[in-house]
């Protein structure tokens, strides 16, 4: 299912993608015919004090007046990335990533208008500029501004791991994965145990399990003991067959047994002399 969401795309992230797109174009272009109409070239008006200034330029240059002389560089620039937007779009399924492409695909068509259809000729045209900012050396308009916020926006959401469906991924799902890894190099069982089944020491290191399995160990000890004259081989033998910790299966102690049989025998010969 995960799967087959994510080829799919989003109805209202393309229409809000869209609908940014065209109204980025739309105002950074009625801006423009304004500020071409009513402002005189190069001749600042204060609007917001020293804050903000109107001040009509023409950029042949990219955003902020930079690589002026090379204007059909960037109209070819400006194409392909067109494209590109316009063709990456499809994978998106998030309002917010929607809002930055539609932000960079309005700010982009809004530019690559002036430089297609401005003087002085096609392909060359100069764009617009009429934004002053004190604290920014360049003049700039509302595409530029478009631009700049996508890409503010886009390294945001990079930061915060936000993909292009909206989701972000999981904790949970993350240290699964890990100690999921993890046991399957170590060799681990689900239970944390060695996959041989071994203890862990102090140190981490493996150690065998004592008085394991015992129906194993009671069939690898095989009976080679003869009785002697007392009967004490039979009770060492029997001794022998039980646990490590000296207890049967039916949690007798069958080695004190033994030692008390040989007392008692030591002190009460089979004769019955005194």
């Amino acid at each position: 299912m995960e799967a087959r969401s994510t080829g799919r795309a989003s109805v209202r992230a393309i229409v809000l993608l869209v609908v940014i797109a065209l109204g980025v174009l739309i105002v950074d272009q009625l801006a423009k015919w304004w500020v071409v109409t009513n402002l005189p070239y190069r001749v600042p008006r204060e609007v917001v004090g020293n804050l903000l200034i109107f001040e009509y330029d023409r950029n042949p240059g990219a955003a902020f007046s930079i690589g002026t002389g090379s204007t059909w560089i960037f109209s070819i620039v400006g194409v392909a990335v067109l494209i590109f937007v316009i063709w990456y779009a499809r994978r998106i399924r998030s309002m917010v990533w929607a809002l930055v492409f539609g932000l960079v695909l309005g700010g982009l068509m809004g530019n690559l208008s002036d430089r297609l259809f401005r003087p002085p000729g096609f392909g060359v045209g100069e764009v617009v500029d009429f934004l002053r900012i004190p604290l920014l050396p360049a003049i700039f308009n509302l595409a530029d501004s478009a631009i700049v916020s996508a890409m503010v926006l886009f390294l945001l959401l990079t930061v915060l791991g936000v993909g292009l469906d909206g989701r972000r991924p999981s904790k949970a799902v993350v240290s699964g994965e890990a100690t999921a890894g993890a046991a399957a190099e170590g060799g681990e069982t689900s239970s944390g145990r060695p996959a041989g089944g071994d203890d862990i020491g102090a140190h981490g290191d493996a150690v065998p399990r004592v008085g394991g399995d015992r129906s194993e160990h009671d069939h690898s000890a095989p009976d080679h003991s003869e009785p002697d004259h007392d009967g004490t081989a039979a009770h060492d033998a029997d001794a022998d067959s039980t646990d490590a910790d000296g207890t049967d299966a039916n949690g007798t102690d069958e080695r004190a047994q033994s030692r008390a049989a040989r007392v008692g025998g030591a002190e009460h010969p089979v004769d019955g002399r005194a």
